[in-house]
């Protein structure tokens, strides 16, 4: 896992190093000089502009300016301060963005660049702990970024992975102290394979066993894609409630179908849930997983939550709550008094309008910190859902998969997605690390099928296929 620290806790640890910030900007700069003789394939006679700011990512790119001049390029430093909005830059193989950073507090004017641009720590006038730029400014788009010690959310969330191309994780010193303050990571593919348990020599199919509630008459996609996606995600035995519809709906095949009313339905389900060693709950229930309706009514009644709170009081395995699951609830609130009488973890994912939904409010631009108080707020541990998707726990631990993208953005995904989740559970991995393990490899699988048209319904044979490559 990679460290992920915010622009304020990284400029503390750069006034805590042990070492004179001169060392730390010698070194900088000179990862800011290799990347740029990467980028252009040599220095000699070749044209290079660095925009300098005054701080010391400006310093960064001065140090960087002088040693590709003495590698023979031809270098001209621009002040950052005295170019003006849209001013031409001129010819050149590259430009250095070393204006600003992490640093900026107001919205930036960039001058117009017509050559490909190497960004240092970050491109200028992107948001370091949300990747937006401001609407009343801009930001240079880099092919590159060189950045230190740790990642800044702002290159993963928002429009970082757009705007800083591709990133270089830079040593200058201060590697160990970020590695120790940080709370959150960015996952990498080597994580699933140190964090996801593999099945014992001697496993048996009770060892990794999923119940799945899902569906209601009319909706029987979301059931199929939750129960296939746990079984290509190793859980041994899946067994299948959906509340007021027959087993017949769906194809015969290596399923295990528990018949359970329309209403209800929670009772048939705990009791035969003893062997189970993950629960997930929520996606095509409709109205049929009770508690508030649309509008925030109570569906006669009953507390909070309907079937589905008296489901997750009763179950004493971690559960995945997803989709109407989640409407279900109507509030955080409302969920964490369910939460907080479990005795076993709970995984939510909501997708902003699910979010939204449950905190009475549109999340704001920073996304880690929404999960985070989400999180800390419901007792559970938040999955938000998006093309980096953020996991928080309720101690503020957080994890950062960025392998999402468009391909995923078709209906039945998150239902995979879910599904993969109670798998991983049920492996043994805690709910925490399974749901950051199982947004990484959702987005892993999607990069392995159809770049147009890929289906939820692909995604299920493209997750075991991803997963049978991972070293044991």
């Amino acid at each position: 896992m990679i460290p992920v620290v915010p622009p304020e806790e990284m400029a503390a640890l750069d006034r805590s190093a042990p070492e004179p910030a001169e060392v730390l900007i010698g070194r900088a700069g000179a990862a800011v000089a290799a990347r740029a003789v990467e980028l252009m394939g040599g220095a000699f006679r070749r044209r290079v502009v660095v925009v300098a700011g005054r701080g010391n990512n400006g310093a960064d790119g001065r140090v960087a300016a002088e040693l590709l001049a003495a590698r023979g390029a031809d270098v001209v430093v621009r002040a950052a301060g005295e170019l003006g909005a849209g001013e031409e830059l001129g010819a050149a193989d590259l430009v250095v963005d070393a204006a600003y950073g992490t640093g900026l507090r107001r919205a930036y004017l960039p001058p117009s660049v017509s050559c490909r641009t190497l960004a240092v720590d970050i491109p200028s006038g992107l948001d370091g702990l949300t990747g937006e730029v401001p609407p009343d400014g801009g930001a240079l788009s880099a092919v590159a970024t060189v950045t230190f010690a740790a990642l800044k959310p702002g290159l993963l969330l928002g429009r970082g992975p757009e705007l800083a191309g591709e990133v270089t994780l830079a040593g200058i010193g201060l590697d160990g102290l970020a590695s120790r303050a940080a709370t959150c990571w960015a996952l990498e593919d080597a994580d699933v394979a140190r964090l996801l348990p593999g099945r014992p020599r001697e496993a048996h199919k009770w060892q990794s066993a999923v119940q799945v509630v899902a569906g209601s008459p009319g909706m029987t996609g979301a059931p199929w894609l939750v129960s296939r996606a746990a079984m290509r995600s190793g859980a041994g035995y899946v067994r299948l409630s959906m509340p007021g519809v027959l087993p017949g709906a769906l194809p015969p095949g290596e399923l295990v179908h528990l018949p359970v009313p329309a209403s209800g339905w929670h009772a048939p389900v705990l009791a035969g849930l003893g062997r189970f060693r993950a629960l997930v709950v929520g996606p095509g229930l409709g109205a049929l997983a009770g508690g508030e309706r649309a509008g925030g009514e109570q569906a006669g009644g009953e507390q909070a939550g309907g079937e589905v709170a008296r489901l997750l009081l009763g179950a004493g395995v971690p559960a995945v709550v997803d989709a109407d699951g989640l409407n279900a609830f109507g509030s955080l609130d409302n969920l964490a008094s369910v939460v907080a009488r479990r005795s076993a973890p709970t995984v939510v994912t909501p997708h902003l309008g699910e979010l939204s939904r449950l905190l009475g409010r549109t999340p704001g631009p920073d996304r880690l910190g929404e999960a985070r108080r989400a999180a800390a707020r419901s007792g559970a541990v938040v999955l938000f859902k998006g093309s980096t998707t953020v996991v928080a726990a309720p101690d503020g631990r957080a994890l950062i998969a960025t392998t999402g993208g468009p391909r995923l953005a078709t209906a039945g995904t998150g239902d995979v997605l879910a599904g993969m989740i109670g798998a991983f559970m049920a492996r043994g991995a805690p709910a925490f690390e399974a749901a950051g393990l199982a947004a990484h490899v959702h987005g892993r699988a999607a990069a392995g099928g159809f770049a147009e048209g890929l289906v939820a319904g692909d995604l299920p044979d493209l997750v075991a296929r991803w997963l049978s490559g991972v070293p044991r």
